[in-house]
């Protein structure tokens, strides 16, 4: 505190910092000058005091002391920071609610009814602290947004250290999600084909690529949307109809007959070892079911922030809307599918189960309507997960040529970044394949790795009932993650993988 005498007798002028809630003032913002001594300090309401609180005021309800990096202006995922918690809830339902749900009841199996309805809970619940300490930890260094996950994975573990980390598993949940949208809603739009011609349309007179084509195109069209606010329209058709798809599959699943030989029996292997890991993959279909973390700093940073209303408020009143419905539909899903087909589940799915044990059986336009449904949503769920790997191109052009991108040259990144995505799922196929053991190399960045930042950067008292939580959950996250790689390649080895290139199923 600088003091500067005027003479003798005079009253003193002084420096006050004013860190309203802990906060350190930001560089470059000045203190006001008050003065100490005299009349204009003495009593209730003093000069003082009014000055102090009509500034705090101020930046409580106006300012931030958060120094904004000027390039963010200018990228995808920061330019506009006009969100609320209703896009926080559309965008959270988007990312975490899509077609994998529909592979739950292949989970029950090796688990059996107790054990896979206790890991599916746990799982839930699970995932769901992990999601509110990332949303705490957006905002946990005073005059700091963490707007993506690497950059806090960098801020938690170091510059190096969280590249590495965290670089590969948001890179491959991001773009291996798009490759495998386009996958999934080329096919299902080829299957509502031919659910709505019928019999006309057999054989199809279009290929299963040149559906992949049509998928694609729709899809860059749609990418077009500027920035992640532009998107909260999406990301609400994308949420309702995988709230709709996952409806309808098990109500129309649990009100048919069930097949005649459905059993409930736990499958049981010939060794020990197919036994674990027939278990280590059920609880790999668990896990890669919750989705979305990855892309949890990145909802929030569109969202305006202050003292007095921090981003992570309305963030985490959406997320936890969010995620009530995708409880609401994933456990229906899993013990529902699991009743209605038991063993007899298929690889594709409760969908894939429905369309063979009862496409006779249930109407033509109700099987139609739920195929539309799945492929709505894997165009809108294809914007969000596309829109952190848009955000890296163009920061990589931003930084190099020091101005924003122009629509033209926006545009081309992502025609690019669309049709390379479409060219790797088809000259690649087998690439699902390794989806175990890529899959299990990607679950930290759910289960562990926010358990570990919060550690690193809070620093919880050591052997607090915090510290004793996050060490653990973070160290089984670790070893749930090495164990799922470990299962992807056991079942590479067991069933073999063939190398066919630009042979899609």
């Amino acid at each position: 505190m600088a003091a500067m005498a005027e003479g003798a007798g005079e009253p003193e002028l002084v420096s006050i910092p004013v860190t309203p809630r802990g906060l350190s003032t930001p560089e470059g913002m000045s203190t006001p000058p008050v003065r100490r001594g005299g009349a204009a300090t003495s009593g209730a309401g003093t000069p003082v005091r009014r000055v102090v609180e009509g500034l705090r005021g101020y930046l409580e309800e106006v300012g931030h002391l958060t120094r904004l990096n000027p390039q963010d202006a200018w990228l995808p995922i920061t330019e506009s920071r006009s969100g609320n918690a209703s896009y926080a809830a559309f965008h959270s339902l988007n990312a975490g609610l899509g077609f994998q749900a529909l592979l739950l009841p292949l989970a029950f199996p090796a688990l059996g009814w107790s054990w896979g309805i206790i890991s599916l809970t746990v799982a839930y619940f699970w995932q769901l602290y992990t999601l509110s300490i990332l949303v705490k930890l957006h905002e946990a260094v005073p005059g700091r947004r963490y707007n993506r996950y690497v950059e806090l994975a960098q801020a938690a573990f170091g510059e190096k250290l969280g590249v590495w980390l965290a670089l590969f598993p948001t890179i491959y949940l991001s773009a291996g999600t798009a490759t495998a949208l386009i996958l999934v809603g080329g096919e299902t739009m080829k299957l509502f084909y031919q659910i709505v011609c019928g019999p006309l349309c057999t054989p199809s007179p279009i290929s299963t690529v040149e559906w992949y084509l049509v998928f694609t195109s729709l899809a860059v069209i749609l990418s077009q949307l500027p920035n992640l606010n532009s998107i909260a329209g999406l990301s609400l058709i994308g949420g309702a109809t995988a709230i709709m798809y996952c409806t309808m599959s098990w109500v129309l699943s649990v009100s048919q007959q069930r097949p005649a030989a459905v059993s409930y029996e736990q499958v049981r292997s010939t060794s020990f070892g197919s036994s674990l890991f027939s278990t280590l993959n059920a609880l790999g279909i668990i896990a890669f079911a919750f989705r979305g973390h990855n892309l949890s700093l990145e909802i929030q940073a569109t969202m305006p922030s202050t003292f007095k209303h921090p981003a992570h408020v309305p963030m985490w009143r959406g997320a936890k809307a969010a995620y009530l419905l995708i409880a609401m539909c994933i456990f229906p899903v899993a013990i529902g599918g699991y009743w209605a087909y038991g063993n007899m589940m298929p690889a594709g799915g409760i969908l894939t189960a429905l369309y063979i044990f009862h496409g006779h059986d249930i109407s033509r336009g109700l099987l139609a309507a739920t195929f539309l449904l799945v492929v709505f949503n894997c165009l809108s769920s294809f914007q969000i997960y596309s829109m952190p790997v848009f955000d890296s191109f163009e920061a990589f052009y931003t930084g190099r040529t020091n101005r924003p991108c122009s629509v033209w040259v926006r545009s081309g990144f992502r025609i690019f970044y669309g049709f390379i995505s479409l060219f790797i799922g088809i000259a690649l196929p087998f690439l699902s394949s390794l989806a175990g053991l890529l899959g299990g190399l990607t679950l930290p960045v759910t289960f562990a790795y926010p358990c570990f930042m919060w550690i690193c950067i809070k620093k919880p008292e050591r052997f607090s009932y915090s510290w004793y939580v996050n060490w653990g959950l973070a160290l089984l996250g670790t070893a749930f993650s090495l164990a799922s790689s470990v299962g992807g390649v056991w079942s590479i080895i067991n069933t073999g993988m063939k190398l066919k290139f630009f042979k899609p199923n």
